[in-house]
């Protein structure tokens, strides 16, 4: 049927990452099959996330809160400046597992970088994507009955040096770096309607 398959965009603005983790549960837990996918567009306030898998001793000490979720993955930044994309999707309605997800949203940030003469890349063992070894992308996902809720941050143009202060996603003297440091100056506003774009081909194939 059609309606399982028609996505909705929600564009949340700058909101604090607990009210959005919170919403995408309920919206998760209320679901029913008739229930249409969305994605959610946002940018948080000054944050540490955690894992699933997170070692804490991978953290400094920092005025920035820290929030332990119920994502995969370890320990990440999210700040003003870096678009974080949320997937709200059956994906078991749609057919697919946890892995397609993964392979589409690194696809999309490599399908933008490379529009931009930017070539990103996946790293063997270490989701998110990549360029020149240096990380532009951070994924981290849980699939609950049947569907997905977090996402993907991508680095576009903010204050990288929080990063420092861990082990971004579990590796010790990982690099970060974001669009603005590649010469690809663009707004996030326009990041973000190039990213949906391209999110809604992909998701309709």
């Amino acid at each position: 049927m059609a309606i399982a398959f028609e996505v909705r965009i929600r564009d949340l603005g700058v909101v604090d990452y607990s009210q959005v983790w919170e919403a995408m549960k309920a919206f998760n837990e209320s679901r029913t099959a008739a229930t249409h996918d969305e994605v959610w567009w946002v940018q948080h306030p000054p944050v540490y996330t955690q894992g699933l898998n997170c070692d804490m001793a991978t953290l400094s000490p920092s005025d920035i809160p820290v929030v332990a979720t119920d994502r995969g993955g370890q320990i990440t930044y999210h700040g003003p400046g870096q678009l974080v994309v949320y997937p709200l999707l059956d994906i078991k309605r749609r057919g697919r597992g946890i892995k397609w997800l993964v392979n589409l949203l690194e696809q999309l940030i490599i399908d933008f970088l490379a529009n931009h003469a930017v070539h990103g890349e996946r790293k063997a063992g270490a989701p998110g994507v990549y360029v020149r070894g240096r990380k532009i992308a951070a994924l981290g996902l849980r699939v609950r009955r049947g569907a997905s809720y977090h996402g993907l941050s991508f680095n576009v143009d903010m204050d990288l040096a929080p990063f420092a202060n861990i082990d971004p996603c579990g590796f010790e003297g990982l690099e970060v770096t974001q669009l603005r440091d590649l010469g690809v100056l663009l707004s996030i506003g326009e990041v973000q309607q190039q990213l949906s774009d391209r999110l809604l081909n992909l998701l309709a194939t």
